[in-house]
């Protein structure tokens, strides 16, 4: 009899680790000023494969000159921008820096940044993955149990 319950105690057990073990998003909202003639940078440790979204709230006439600089030290200028929205899934693992520079301006400017990392396995969303093997082990489990219960 105790044998029966065995699956469904080690599927639940395996889903609780599953669950506590992992970081699925890193979401970060943040405001700062960025006082005239001056530059700010805000630096994220990613890893291969993390995917980020960068989101920047303000007013066209508030725009704020924004690039990032990656790992290998290149640089991707957006140019002035007021609100906008940048996705990118990472090629390199390291330091990317989000540089916002007001240096043409005299009057300071307020940057509310919202930024999330998600992470990938095996090229799909973590979120998925993990959705995928809780429902591959329900499904064994269940089947186990389905097949312990048949009479012999």
């Amino acid at each position: 009899m105790k044998l029966r319950k065995l699956p469904v105690y080690l599927t639940l057990a395996l889903m609780f680790a599953i669950v506590v073990s992992v970081d699925v998003v890193k979401a970060t909202n943040t405001s700062f000023t960025v006082h005239g003639g001056e530059e700010v940078v805000k630096t994220i440790k990613l890893a291969v494969e993390e995917f980020n979204k960068v989101l920047r709230r303000g007013e066209t006439n508030h725009a704020i000159t924004f690039y990032i600089i990656y790992p290998n030290g290149s640089v991707r200028d957006f140019g002035d921008v007021g609100s906008f929205s940048y996705s990118f899934v990472c090629n390199s693992e390291g330091e990317y820096r989000l540089c916002f520079s007001n240096v043409a301006s005299s009057e300071e400017k307020l940057v509310t940044l919202d930024y999330e990392v998600q992470h990938y396995i095996f090229g799909i969303p973590q979120m998925l993955f993990l959705t995928i093997i809780s429902v591959l082990v329900c499904l064994a489990a269940v089947a186990t149990f389905v097949l312990m219960g048949k009479p012999r």
